[in-house]
């Protein structure tokens, strides 16, 4: 097999997986996707600049450190704990057992209830928390989506 081709097909793999790991919490998503240009980057069916990967490789940096920071900034915005962020990626990967609604719908009721145990029943405040938790996640998930798109756009219009 043509070593380019090899290298095209791997490429492709980790921005497919990069997507993937958009809303999976155990995939580095932006990292992965980044990791597929460089790949591609070393094959002749592909044409993309090192000022390309350098500004991607940034890029992915940001979202990343956004993608941990966001969940953590908009839980305490709403008065809640750090049981209130355990919770939701605790929901978020139970969630994802369940299929798509678990994905959407886990990552606050994880944090619903990890709020619910930190501050002993206090309902009001543990969905107010739950939902700033669940914010976070879906502008993680936001970004880290828009950034991979760009890359697995970047990928397809570099074939020569």
């Amino acid at each position: 097999m043509d070593t380019s081709l090899l290298l095209t097909i791997i490429a492709g793999i980790l921005l497919a997986v990069g997507f993937l790991g958009t809303f999976i919490p155990v995939l580095p998503g932006a990292p992965l996707a980044w990791l597929g240009l460089l790949v591609s980057y070393f094959s002749s069916y592909n044409k993309i600049s090192i000022i390309c990967l350098i500004i991607t490789g940034v890029v992915a940096l940001v979202v990343s450190i956004l993608d941990n920071i966001l969940p953590v900034y908009m839980t305490n915005k709403r008065g809640g704990s750090k049981a209130a962020t355990t919770g939701s990626t605790i929901g978020l990967i139970i969630g994802f057992f369940v299929g798509p609604p678990g994905i959407i719908f886990g990552p606050f009721l994880g944090a619903l209830i990890g709020e619910l145990i930190s501050t002993s029943g206090d309902f009001k405040a543990s969905v107010k928390s739950a939902w700033g938790a669940f914010l976070g996640f879906l502008c993680g998930v936001g970004i880290k989506m828009a950034a991979v798109m760009v890359f697995i756009w970047i990928f397809i219009i570099s074939f020569r």
